[in-house]
């Protein structure tokens, strides 16, 4: 009987201590929300965060009822290596998924599809056109077309300057008389003041005569070429046409990893504040980023007028909270995080983003 009673007791004992632990250790903590400023998503202001993966983490937050405290990095670098090195519960601001990624750290749902774009200085077309007339290919089809000139030119002057000096002379000064009638004659203006008179002089002319209308529909086309391409060139239509430009993008993003996989030499700079400016100051052509981050760092700075976000998009993007590697937190957050996907108040909040 004794040897029972003192059975239980152990028993009972042994349970309640489990149970106490076991109730410490799924005890509510407080969690630790990695975050770095990226406008319109994550935003301070005296203090306060705001944007929409602040109001996506309330969102979620209001099912499940957790303390938490953000914990701020001054870029998109030092937050990512604070997630994969368990110095943060997760982050919430918004992370590209991409394969290099997945390899150190886990990603929830995705909250948020957006797009990598491109960001360059405005011209006015009077400033294009400028710029293609002096261009080495519109100057090169001038050469071309001046050069075939002077060879018929000079040709019809060594026959004509002996036996038709008064129209051609026969002194050097003659062989701009032989470059006038030759660009008479290409031109088929036929002024008639001059005419090769001497057989040599005629057979010359009369396969210049031919040989111009291939020459100047050829040329002429070239020229035109020369003033249309390079407007062309500036329209990007794949991520190829981006190796004919000066090209910068923020450091250990998705789209520098882009870049990359398609071997695009670029600058790095530490956020998309830094990289507006250089396209501002000249320092770059292009700035390769997230377009929402873009258009709002425009607009906010009221850049609209020197600066604009190319319609064409490079490649689609979806934004995702980060976890550690094998956190036990995206079980317990993912759900939540689909359940506010589905409902009005988010697709309504989600309008003013895109």
């Amino acid at each position: 009987m004794k040897f029972t009673f003192c059975f239980l007791s152990l028993f009972f004992l042994y349970n309640f201590s489990f149970a106490a632990v076991q109730d410490s250790v799924q005890a509510p903590q407080k969690l630790t929300i990695g975050i770095t400023e990226a406008p319109p998503f994550i935003h301070e202001e005296n203090g306060e965060f705001s944007g929409l993966s602040i109001s996506s983490w309330e969102m979620v937050n209001e099912k499940l009822d957790t303390e938490y405290e953000f914990k701020t990095y001054s870029s998109l670098t030092t937050l990512l290596k604070a997630v994969e090195n368990n110095e943060v519960d997760f982050s919430i601001n918004p992370i590209t998924v991409t394969d290099n990624r997945m390899k150190v750290m886990d990603f929830s749902q995705p909250y948020f599809i957006s797009h990598t774009g491109i960001a360059k200085r405005k011209e006015s077309h009077i400033w294009s056109y400028i710029r293609n007339i002096v261009s080495w290919n519109f100057i090169s089809a001038i050469l071309i077309l001046v050069g075939v000139i002077f060879i018929f030119g000079f040709l019809v002057w060594i026959f004509e300057r002996k036996h038709n000096e008064e129209e051609f002379g026969n002194s050097p000064k003659g062989i701009m008389e032989g470059f006038w009638w030759s660009a008479v004659t290409m031109t088929t203006v036929g002024y008639g003041d001059k005419s090769p008179r001497t057989t040599g002089g005629r057979v010359v002319g009369f396969i210049w005569m031919f040989m111009a209308i291939i020459m100047i529909s050829s040329l002429t086309a070239g020229i035109a070429s020369s003033l249309t391409v390079s407007t062309i060139n500036d329209k990007i239509s794949s991520v190829q046409d981006l190796e004919k430009f000066e090209v910068t993008t923020v450091a250990n993003s998705s789209s520098q990893e882009f870049l990359e996989l398609y071997n695009i030499s670029k600058e790095t700079v530490l956020s998309e504040e830094e990289g507006i400016d250089d396209v501002l100051n000249k320092k770059t052509s292009l700035f390769v980023y997230d377009v929402p981050m873009l258009k709002h760092e425009i607009e906010q700075r009221n850049l609209q007028d020197e600066i604009e976000v190319l319609e064409k998009t490079l490649k689609k993007d979806y934004y995702s909270y980060t976890f550690p590697k094998d956190s036990p937190l995206l079980k317990k957050i993912n759900p939540a995080l689909v359940s506010i996907l589905k409902t009005m108040e988010w697709n309504v909040l989600v309008e003013d983003y895109k």
